[in-house]
Parts: C-alpha cells; structure tokens; sequence
C-alpha cells in the first residue's frame, strides 16, 4: 500500500456558479493574463464575527482538522471489537495486567466489561453477592401454556426490569420448556410484585406449570442497571388528569420533575487490580486471573479482613488510587462511622492496604473536606497534586507525607465545571468545559479563550450536560469534547483546542462517529473510543468510517477585492491539494467557488446561461498526485467569494489543502 500514493489520479472537482455569461464576456479580453493569487486562510474556525469581518479564515468545517496551519481530512476509525457491549459506555481505562494482558475496561450503563484482543469479557459484579439461599429458591419456576414468559417466584427478590439475573440449578423440562434455557443470564422484563418476576425464553410452553424446578436452583442478580441519559421522573398525579394548569391537586403535578442521572463509572488501578465505583453507589475490585473471563469483580468491603461496614466508603462519587504514595481515595463519600453522604469528603485507605480504612496511631487512613462548592464532581491526577473539581471550584490536594498524610488548598472559586468528565489532562496541563467557557490550568487557572465560544454554548442541551466528555488526541496535539446539542438527547456535536496551534475547530457525529467515551494510552496502537452503535472503535486508523467513505469539508469567510465596491472575476485557478495517504485507486476532492455580492446576501446560483439552480454545475479536471500544475477555468464573477474543500463520496481518500493560487482581476462595479 505504500507505493500506491504515487500512482493515483486525482479529480479535483470545481463546482462554480456565476451571473450571465454575456453580462461580464464583453469586459473580458480571453488573451489578457493577470497576475494569480494566492488563497491563504488563517488556521482555526472563528464563528464569533460575521463573515466579512472574519476575512482571511475559515468559518465553518466537518470532521476536518489543521496540521501545521493547513486544513487536512481527519483520519478515519475501525472496529476494534465484532461483540457489542450492553448498555451505553461511558467510561474506558487501559492497564497492563502483565506482559500479555493488555486489558481494557468498559463501564457501560448496564455492565462491567474488560476487552482483551478484541474480545468482550463480562465482569459485572452480583448484587450483595447476589444468591438467594436454599430454600427461598425451591420450585420457583412457573409456566403458562403457549408462552415464552417464565415467571420465577423468590420472596423479596429485590429486581427491577431491566435488570440482569443468571438462574441455575433448574431441572427440567419445565412445561415443555428446556432447562438449559432457563440455566441461563436473563434481563428482567417485568416485576408483577416483590415476590416475584418474569424473564423470557426462546421455547414457548407447552402447559402450565406451578411451583416447580427442583430444589437446587440459585437466583443471582447482578448490581442494578442505570440509566443511559439523565431521566425525568415524576410524582404520583402527573399527567393529563383533566384538571386545569391554575389549580392544585386533582390533576396537576404532585411533585417536580425529579431527575436520576445517568450511569457513570470511575476506574482506577492498584498493581494488577481493578478498582472502580458506580457514581454514588459501592466500590469494587476485580483481581487478574488469567484465565479470563474466569471470575466477575467483587465488592471491595467484603474482601476477607476489610474494615468494619460502619467505617467503609460508601455511596462514592469516585474512586482513585495514588500510585506515587499507596493510598486508596474516596471522594465524595460516606463519613467514618458511618452516617449520610457528605459530598465533599475525601477519604482515604491506610497506605498500600485498600482494605483498610480505620483511623488510629498504627494507620495512615484518614480524611478531609473540600471547602468550596456543594458536590464534587471529578479528581484528576496532575503532576505531583489531585486536582479536584466541584461544579464551582477547584483544589489542588497533595501529599504531606507528615501525620496529617494530604493536605487541600483552594486554586479557585471562581470557575465551573459543566460535567463530570468534561475534564482532561494532557502534558501536566489540565483542559476542561464550564458551564459558559473553556478553562486551562497549568500551575494556575486561566480563561481558554474560544473563537466558538457563542456556537458552542448556546446550542448545549444542559439536561443531558453529564454526557460530555473531554478526550486528547495527542499526535495532533489536540483535546476534544464531544456534547449534545439543544436539539438531541444524545452526543451529536464535537468541539476541538489544538493547544500547539492554540485554535479551534469542530464538526458533527454524523457519519458514525457518536462516541460516548474515548481514551488515547501510550499502551495501545490507536485512541480508542466507544460508540453509540456499542462496539469500541480505533481512531486515526485508515481514511473512512469502518470502511465507509465520510462527509468531510471546510468553508472560508468571504474574500473580496478591496473594501466591496467592486465586482471580481475569478477565471481559472490552480489548486493546491495533497493526497498523501490516500488508498483509493482514484481519490477526489471537490473545490467550490461561492459567489454572493453583499454579507447578507445568499450565493449565487446560476448557470453559464444564466440560469438559477437546484445545485451548483461540476466541471472536472483529472491531474497526477503530487503535480499541481494543471489549470482549472471557473469564470465566476461576484463581489465575493468564498472557497469550500470537501470529500465524501470515494473510500480511502485522504486529502490536506495548500495554498491554492486564482487568477482575479477587478470587474467594475455594474451587477
């Protein structure tokens, strides 16, 4: 594939419009040659100044990014695993287990996974462990004639629909229906009461059958499901009672919205085991085995010779393991002794022993309060501090390594964060979304200024704010934050700070690139993210979405002759576009020229004859790779023009934008 670079052919594609031919022909001498311009553009998208007043930049693009300050195609994504995962995934954290286990876990809103080599494994943890002893299972299982519906009957079982539940033990047939499809991992697809619930089978019945099963059967759910966006839930009243909006009571809302967040899970590594939490709910572990998927995660505070209950974490907001110093933390938590959850407590594990939170002369486990804000939201790791946010505040908590063992000093009380992993640190400089700007911390915190600023925030669903994520992509020196616009419910737009460059750009999810988490390791080949469709995906990988050509462009302000008296005439131009890297047997690109004659005006869309149109005229011209030397006539004729770059219709086309040169002379000032 190396060589074929140099042997494609290259069709440039100029779409153009522009006025009747016969009202500029007779100003235009064919043998007369003018000087050609060269079409150089600031890097960066700045959609906070109009159009005029942005000219000389770009103004909008698409999946497109600036390399060395020139616009290029942004690399395409393949699938890293052909098994979908459950649920939506917002959370991804890459660690050797040894040599060979390069492993990837997944949290998702439904389950626990760790990819190996592509492969999904399922490590979810079981509620409270889980089974329901003998015998509250005895002869749980019924049937009804006809249907596939299996209820199983276990007092107080505790589910909820949706939830995940593996039944063994069964002897069967029961009802006709096998046993090895009621031995089986089942979701709960409904809960008629406390004492019992249904999950379907493949084999509809063929009696009814009561109370049957056998006497050996276990029931084991695993922790509860969680929502995969942030939900609104109402009281008991809500809804078209016939009642009026004035009045009160009897067909009026009997409470506000209540609002359950989306599922978040935090990860974290101590040696060659897996720590995490569900947001406000228990930590667990999962130790390497390496005869995967051998044994699912555990909670952390039944591990034999964990600390007392009473003096456990629980209910955290996350979890985090100081590699430097051999602490286990637990941020926003239940206190010592237990009690309520304290949103800004920090605690901590006794050093190099995760199992053991007590506080007295012979451990070093002890805790401390935020003093900003009402609830953390997120610790990142920085270079020799934890920099932990609340929504209004930041503070840096370091180790002392005296008898007070950390110690948390304010940065700042005066910054926001929108979301919890709307927060990344890329080069010891940490880079996050506020809920109305972007902030830079670096030693100290600054304002981010944002050439989209206003295009950014005004189109934010803050409902469904908990879904942006912040992501770096290091080769190109870039951090990116995916986010749901006002319009959608989920991820659909993307925003990206080249720090190197210190510019902006940003784009849309269509194509196949809604991702609900990503993660660039120095332990992997490729950034890899996870998707809307459930597979995990590896970015800057080959040209094209998993093989599909993308819609890829970029679009400048308006260029004029001077201060847009008068008309120019464009006659040919001379593009200057690079495909290097392209695997298409023949790549193309298509430049469009985008007369208009005042800002506010639309652009032209005409014929040679004059002619308005549904869609520009394409005129080709074919050209070796490498050699931009052909010419192209256009003949286009406005005050101003804009220029667009765009591919989205041939597999494997890369493709980066020079400095493309037009031949442009004034035209008068007569329309």
């Amino acid at each position: 594939m190396g060589d074929i670079e140099f042997s494609v052919a290259v069709r440039v594609a100029l779409i153009y419009t522009t006025a009747p031919i016969d009202m500029w022909e007779a100003q235009y001498d064919e043998d007369q040659e003018m000087p050609l311009v060269k079409l150089q553009f600031k890097p960066g998208i700045n959609r906070d100044q109009t159009n005029y007043s942005s000219e000389g930049g770009w103004i909008a693009c698409n999946k497109v990014r600036f390399f060395s300050g020139f616009p290029q195609k942004i690399g395409g994504w393949t699938k890293v695993t052909f098994q979908q995962f459950a649920g939506v995934c917002r959370a991804m954290f890459n660690y050797l287990a040894s040599d060979v286990y390069n492993l990837m876990a997944l949290g998702t809103s439904k389950k626990i996974y760790l990819e190996l080599g592509g492969e999904l494994h399922d490590i979810t943890p079981l509620r409270d462990n889980g089974q329901f002893a003998t015998p509250a299972t005895d002869n749980c299982i019924d049937t009804t004639n006809t249907s596939t519906t299996i209820t199983v009957n276990v007092t107080g079982h505790g589910g909820n629909v949706g939830d995940y539940v593996t039944i063994a033990g069964v002897v069967g047939p029961i009802g006709g229906v096998p046993a090895s499809e009621i031995n089986a991992e089942h979701i709960v697809t409904e809960v008629p009461g406390a004492n019992s619930f249904e999950i379907t089978v493949s084999t509809a019945a063929t009696s009814t059958v009561t109370n049957a099963g056998g006497t050996a059967i276990t029931v084991d759910f695993q922790i509860p499901i969680g929502y995969d966006i942030t939900t609104a839930g109402f009281g008991w009243g809500v809804g078209g009672w016939g009642g009026s909006p004035a009045n009160t009571g009897w067909g009026a809302p009997a409470t506000p919205p209540i609002y359950f967040p989306m599922r978040l899970v935090q990860f974290t590594k101590y040696e060659q085991t897996l720590v995490y939490n569900v947001r406000y709910g228990d930590i667990f572990i999962w130790e390497f085995n390496s005869a995967l998927p051998a044994n699912s995660s555990v909670y952390l505070k039944d591990e034999p010779g964990a600390t007392a209950s009473p003096n456990f974490p629980r209910e955290v907001t996350q979890v985090l393991y100081t590699q430097d110093n051999g602490h286990l933390l637990a941020f926003g938590c239940t206190p010592y002794g237990g009690g309520a959850r304290d949103p800004l407590l920090v605690r901590w594990s006794d050093q190099s022993d995760i199992i053991n939170w007590t506080i007295d002369d012979t451990t070093t486990a002890g805790f401390l309060r935020v003093a900003s804000g009402s609830d953390i939201f997120k610790a990142v790791p920085a270079y020799q501090e934890i920099l932990v946010f609340t929504e209004s505040s930041i503070s840096s908590m370091q180790f002392t390594g005296t008898l007070d063992v950390f110690s948390i000093t304010e940065i700042s009380a005066d910054v926001s964060l929108i979301a919890p992993n709307a927060v990344t640190n890329e080069k010891n400089v940490t880079y996050w979304m506020g809920r109305d700007k972007f902030f830079v911390y670096n030693g100290r915190v600054e304002t981010l200024p944002c050439t989209l600023r206003s295009e950014i925030f005004d189109d934010i669903n803050v409902l469904q704010k908990d879904q942006i994520f912040a992501c770096s992509n290091e080769k190109f020196n870039e951090i990116w934050w995916f986010y749901p616009s006002a319009a959608s419910e989920v991820i659909d737009k993307y925003v990206v700070y080249n720090y190197f460059e210190n510019i902006w750009y940003y784009g849309d999810c269509a194509d196949g690139m809604v991702r609900t988490a990503w993660l660039e390791s120095h332990l992997r080949d490729f950034p890899q993210s996870a998707s809307i469709d459930s597979y995990v995906y590896n970015h800057e990988n080959g040209n094209d979405n998993d093989g599909s050509p993308f819609y890829s462009y970029i679009t400048s302000a308006d260029l004029s002759l001077d201060a847009g008296d008068n008309f120019m005439l464009v006659r040919r131009m001379i593009p200057d576009v690079s495909f290097k890297g392209s695997t298409a047997g023949s790549a193309v690109v298509y430049l469009t020229l985008e007369p208009r004659n005042f800002p506010g005006a639309n652009y032209i869309s005409q014929n040679m004859e004059g002619q308005t149109l549904n869609r520009p005229v394409l005129r080709t011209s074919t050209v070796p790779i490498e050699q931009y030397t052909n010419q192209v006539f256009v003949r286009t004729r406005a005050r101003q023009i804009g220029l667009t770059i765009e591919s989205y219709d041939v597999a494997g086309v890369a493709w980066q934008l020079g400095i493309p040169r037009a031949e442009v002379r004034p035209d008068g000032r007569r329309a």
